[in-house]
This record gives C-alpha cells, sequence and structure tokens, in this order.
C-alpha cells in the first residue's frame, strides 16, 4: 500500500507571526491612534462645520464623485478657494492631484446616512488616520528588519508620540501630508525589497509582480498627494539599480513597469478622463524649487523648529546619531545610509521649495530620520556600554512622550 504524504496546513497564527513584539508594536499604534483622535475631537468639538481647506477638498471631492467635474482640474470657481490652495489663474491645482479630494469625500459619500447624522465630521479624518497607522506600522517593520528589536521600537515609540506625525494624521490644522510621506516611504522601502529580490534564482519580472504593483501604487499616492513628490520616481529606480549591480536590465524592466502602474492609478484619480488629466499635468508643478532659500538663516531656523516639533528627542538622538556614523565605521552600512540620506534629501527639497509642498517634504523626511537616529543608536548599545546607553536613550524616550502627553492636554478645543 502506498502511503501518502499529508502536508501539514501552513499555521498563519504563529509567534513568529504574533509574539510580543507585535503585540507591543500594536499597543503604541493603538496610543497613537488615541492620541490623534484626542486632537479630532479637540477641533470638532468647537465647530460643526470643517475648516476651509477640508471643506474645500470635501466639495470638490464630492462633486467629481456625482460625476459633475475632476477636483482641482480645473476648480469652477477659483476666486472662492481659499488662499492655501494651491492653484494658477486657469483654476487647476499647481500641487495635487484628485486624490486628496477623493480620499476626503468618498467616506461621505459610501457611508449610510443614518451613521452620518450626528459623527459625519469624523469621517473625512478616517482615511488619514489609518494612512498613519499604516506609515507606523510599516516604519516598525522596516526599522526592525534593520535595526533590530531595539531600533524597531525606538523608532516606532518616537514615531507614535511625535507631534508632527500625530498632527498630519489627525489633519488637525494642517494638509493631510501624511498621504505623501507614507506614499514615498512605501516607494523607497519597497525598490529596495524589489531589489534584494533579484538575487533569488528565480523568473525576475513575473515573481516580482506583487512587489511591482506594490511599488506602483506607492509612487501613484506619493505623486497624487504632491506632484513635486516625483522625485520619488529616479530615487528609487538609483536605489534598485545600486542594491542589485549584477541585474540591473531587470531592476530597470521592474521600474518601468511600476511607473506604467503608478501612472495608471493616477490617471483613474481624474476617471480616466484624458483632457483633464493632460491639462492638469501642463499646470502641475513638479519642480518650483528655489535655492535662494539656503541663503536666508530665517528657513534654517524654521526647518530646525519644525523638526525639533516632529520629535523633541531629536534635539540631542541626531547630533549624537551624526556623529557616531561619522566617527565609527561599524554604523556606515547600507541599513543606516539609505534612510539618512532620503532624510537629507527631503530636508533640502523641504529647504529649497518656498510653497505648500516644503510643508510635505518635512513630514516625509520624518521616518526616514527616526530609522537613520534609530539604527546608529542600536548600534551604540551593541557595544560595551550598552547598559548606559539605553538606561540613557530610554530616559530621553520616556521625557520625550511625557512631553508630548502634557502638550496633548493643554490643546483647547477648536
Amino acid at each position: 500500500m502506498v502511503k501518502h504524504m499529508v502536508h501539514p496546513m501552513p499555521r498563519f497564527f504563529t509567534r513568529e507571526r504574533f509574539g510580543r513584539p507585535q503585540f507591543l508594536a500594536g499597543a503604541l499604534l493603538l496610543a497613537f491612534l488615541a492620541q490623534a483622535a484626542w486632537l479630532i475631537h479637540s477641533e470638532l468639538t468647537a465647530s460643526q462645520f470643517p475648516g476651509t481647506l477640508e471643506g474645500a477638498r470635501i466639495i470638490a471631492g464630492s462633486r467629481q464623485l456625482h460625476g459633475i467635474n475632476i477636483a482641482g482640474a480645473p476648480y469652477p470657481d477659483p476666486a472662492t478657494l481659499p488662499a492655501e490652495i494651491s492653484h494658477d489663474a486657469q483654476g487647476f491645482d499647481t500641487q495635487h492631484s484628485p486624490l486628496l479630494s477623493l480620499v476626503t469625500a468618498t467616506p461621505l459619500i459610501i457611508t449610510p446616512k443614518s451613521l452620518l447624522d450626528s459623527t459625519w465630521r469624523w469621517f473625512p479624518r478616517l482615511p488619514f488616520l489609518a494612512c498613519g497607522l499604516a506609515l507606523g506600522a510599516s516604519l516598525w517593520y522596516v526599522a526592525r528588519r534593520l535595526c533590530g528589536n531595539a531600533g524597531g521600537f525606538l523608532a516606532l515609540t518616537l514615531y507614535c508620540f511625535s507631534p508632527a506625525m500625530i498632527q498630519a494624521s489627525a489633519v488637525w490644522h494642517t494638509e493631510p501630508e501624511i498621504l505623501a510621506a507614507w506614499g514615498s516611504f512605501g516607494a523607497i522601502f519597497t525598490a529596495i525589497a524589489v531589489a534584494h529580490t533579484l538575487y533569488a534564482p528565480r523568473e525576475v519580472v513575473l515573481w516580482n509582480w506583487r512587489r511591482m504593483v506594490l511599488l506602483g501604487i506607492s509612487l501613484a499616492i506619493a505623486v497624487g498627494s504632491q506632484f513635486s513628490m516625483i522625485i520619488v520616481v529616479p530615487v528609487a529606480l538609483a536605489l534598485m539599480l545600486y542594491v542589485a549591480p549584477v541585474r540591473r536590465a531587470a531592476a530597470l524592466i521592474i521600474w518601468i513597469a511600476a511607473c506604467v502602474v503608478a501612472l495608471i492609478l493616477l490617471f483613474a484619480t481624474y476617471f480616466f478622463h484624458p483632457h483633464a488629466f493632460f491639462e492638469s499635468m501642463h499646470h502641475a508643478s513638479f519642480w518650483g524649487a528655489t535655492w535662494r532659500s539656503f541663503t536666508v538663516l530665517a528657513v534654517y531656523r524654521e526647518v530646525a523648529r519644525e523638526l525639533l516639533r516632529a520629535c523633541p528627542a531629536l534635539a540631542l538622538l541626531l547630533p549624537v546619531a551624526i556623529a557616531t556614523y561619522i566617527a565609527w565605521p561599524r554604523s556606515r552600512y547600507f541599513g543606516n545610509t539609505a534612510p539618512g540620506l532620503i532624510a537629507l534629501l527631503f530636508i533640502i527639497l523641504g529647504m529649497a521649495h518656498p510653497d505648500q509642498a516644503a510643508a510635505g517634504f518635512l513630514i516625509a523626511s520624518i521616518p526616514f530620520l527616526l530609522i537613520f537616529v534609530s539604527g546608529t543608536i542600536a548600534d551604540l548599545m551593541e557595544t560595551r556600554y550598552s547598559q548606559l546607553i539605553k538606561a540613557a536613550v530610554w530616559a530621553l524616550v520616556a521625557a520625550d512622550i511625557l512631553w508630548t502627553l502634557q502638550k496633548l492636554a493643554q490643546v483647547p478645543n477648536g
């Protein structure tokens, strides 16, 4: 009798997937969600009407979803728009595709009216809260893979108690730059992951189709949220060619395929209206940088203030990380260098853009900066002074958490 081998079904709920680190990370993300929800609650209890920027996005997105016109391509009456919305004389949005308007308005359209009666103001914020959580989870996953548990939890803790990231996810008196930050982060590290898989002895293009699509989605989110984020497209290619120098032809094919996917998805945000799409691309500001900003001292002070507002602990951790990276060759590896260079690039672009794109670049730099800092500090934690360094770092992080919670408690309604 021939005995057939019975292969056990793969287990999904394993300790590797759902162990103590995952539960601790989930607890930190819940704390992040609670803080962002508190900001939204404090704003919405003061007024039952949306702010001018959010109201403009809701109106534009709703009109597009009802087939009236395409959001920002152009706006029907640009003279009535808030000054904060970037548009030219013809009414075309020069900074954003319809993506932000659609993301803002869609929850209001698809949710039953019976659920919108008393809580409708929350619904436009939910997609951006989800983006903030997704970015935090992605940051933890990448940092843990690059820096180990210590570096992963340090990066995630700093992120979850970052005032700027909490504000961006809650869209509290700001534009929803969190979408551009999530898209750019996903595009960069998906490109790196795709390049690493090229060393596997498999059919390159077909095997990577899922990551190709994921890379295309990330690029579409980044560029659709902020046209000047198109910089991540060549950066992604450069990283892929660097990581997989022996498979550069395959990397180029995958990159081109991902760009095609991104272009189709970006076209989809215009509901496949070619005239609106091409006219919008003609009016879009894909660069808009001016290097005169680097001659103004106030710009440096403002950028430093924004970075410290994003994470007050960086006032001490960032100089230590930079000094360690320069003085200690062991810390100068790809897992530290690449995030550090991307963060520096985004900070430089934030300084070079005098318009609304500056805030998007600065917010997008924070996750990369946190990985650079956490990776370098995690390296220091493995030296003979590890106990002293761990005590000092986690004491600083605890002080950072308390400072953030205190500031949140002082937020007035409105």
